[in-house]
């Protein structure tokens, strides 16, 4: 799959792969928003590997969503793409699963002067509150909020979701390397769900040789092309 994405903006990266290959094992089904789309990469790759799935993105950049658009016609994908801020987002419909790479940077780091950026990386933009909140009044009962975040803000993480009735049942944790802390955190959270949390086994992006061999078989799987514009 081609993407064509921002030379000077906001580019996908490791983060959008490994909650690609997270969102593939929980062999998602039916109506799936995507929050936050940017370039549209996490939902066009959904949308090519699970067939029989319905992809809505969202995203609040202009930009991105005629970005979304290209990528869609360019790679013969349909999805529904939508222009609002998720923050402030009412619709009728419900979804089986909602799915997001959310800005997570927090407020105390110096922020981009480059205005896409800015956007598309801090958590002032969307809140972690309000994308659980408000996926909670836009999911179907026991539908999955399934996202990655800030590992070092597990607590902060769980303890939204209980606010929001929502039970963490399953959580990996990606690492640079052996003997380094873990970075990001994929989690799959159902919504008025009682089920226990089942922890997964870690992945680690690298080793001695560069890429560390599970990493190197999720991007192959993916299988994505980058083109500038």
């Amino acid at each position: 799959m081609v993407i064509s994405q921002f030379k000077d903006g906001y580019r996908y990266n490791s983060d959008t792969i490994m909650l690609y290959d997270f969102a593939l094992s929980l062999k998602l089904s039916g109506e799936i928003l995507e929050v936050g789309s940017g370039s549209g990469v996490l939902g066009l790759l959904l949308k090519r590997d699970l067939k029989n799935t319905l992809i809505t993105m969202i995203d609040i950049q202009d930009e991105n969503i005629a970005l979304s658009i290209q990528n869609s016609r360019e790679n013969s994908l349909s999805c529904d793409i939508i222009q609002a801020d998720f923050s402030k987002f009412k619709s009728d419909k419900r979804f089986d699963h909602i799915i997001s790479n959310p800005p997570f940077y927090h407020d105390g780091v110096r922020q981009s002067q480059n205005k896409h950026l800015q956007i598309s990386r801090y958590a002032s933009n969307l809140s972690l509150e309000n994308l659980i909140s408000n996926s909670s009044s836009h999911l179907k009962s026991h539908g999955s909020l399934v996202f990655c975040y800030d590992a070092k803000q597990l607590m902060y993480i769980a303890h939204l979701l209980k606010q929001s009735k929502f039970a963490l049942t399953k959580l990996k944790f990606v690492y640079p390397k052996k003997g380094k802390s873990a970075k990001l955190a994929l989690i799959e959270a159902k919504k008025s769900s009682r089920s226990l949390c089942e922890v997964l086994e870690n992945i680690y992006l690298s080793d001695e040789n560069g890429y560390a061999k599970e990493a190197h078989e999720i991007f192959k799987k993916a299988n994505l092309t980058s083109k500038d514009v």
